[in-house]
């Protein structure tokens, strides 16, 4: 192995290693903060969602323009087609928009890494492209200092600066059907007993079924 491929091994090495220490760090942090409210007896509010994964759910019979639209704005093109997205005012109103074709949550880690290895395909020149090497990420995303898939990962679960050229990078997660997760009045709200809208959470028994 050349020497500038062993420095560049040792490089990625390194940031996988300070982005797990990263997420260990949040991780204990959050389990303090949550004991702590308890022993002041008081309840520990987390701190605002930034991410949401979005897996479309229903076809396109009989939408209106407005939510067509939304849809094809946020390259939900499919059904069980999936997308991150950064939760802001404007996002959240096209979700309102489109909630009876989506489901939505927000995606843990495992979720993430789950999708991004398993399912994660670039939008190269307009063309679906496996990411088999991390040249494909580092051709693309290299100036945003994207180099590798942990790179991409972190760049997504962190929503950092440049999260939309890393979300437009990735083609839309093409799903499988859920093993029995739809409900029998599917098209109703979650908190409804049914299936679109926010299911904060829960999202994640979702996409690992569909995954």
């Amino acid at each position: 192995m050349s020497l500038a491929k062993l420095a560049k091994r040792r490089e990625l090495f390194k940031r996988a290693a300070k982005y797990d220490a990263e997420y260990k760090s949040t991780a204990l942090n959050e389990i303090r903060l949550r004991r702590q409210a308890k022993a002041e007896g008081n309840y520990y509010v987390p701190a605002q969602e930034k991410l949401v994964f979005v897996v479309r759910i229903r076809g396109i019979n009989n939408i209106a323009p407005k939510p067509r639209k939304v849809l094809q704005l946020l390259r939900l093109l499919q059904i069980n087609n999936g997308v991150f997205l950064r939760l802001n005012k404007a996002t959240s109103e096209m979700l309102q928009l489109i909630q009876p074709y989506v489901t939505y949550g927000y995606p843990n880690m495992k979720t993430i890494r789950g999708l991004v290895y398993k399912r994660g395909y670039a939008k190269v020149n307009k063309q679906r492209i496996p990411i088999s090497d991390n040249a494909v990420i580092e051709k693309s995303l290299g100036k945003y200092n994207i180099i590798c898939v942990e790179d991409l990962i972190h760049e997504i679960a962190t929503v950092g600066p440049h999260f939309k050229q890393a979300s437009n990078f990735l083609w839309p997660f093409k799903l499988s059907n859920p093993n029995n997760m739809w409900h029998s009045r599917k098209f109703l709200h979650f908190i409804e007993g049914g299936d679109t809208g926010n299911r904060e959470n829960f999202i994640n028994n979702l996409v690992q079924s569909m995954n």
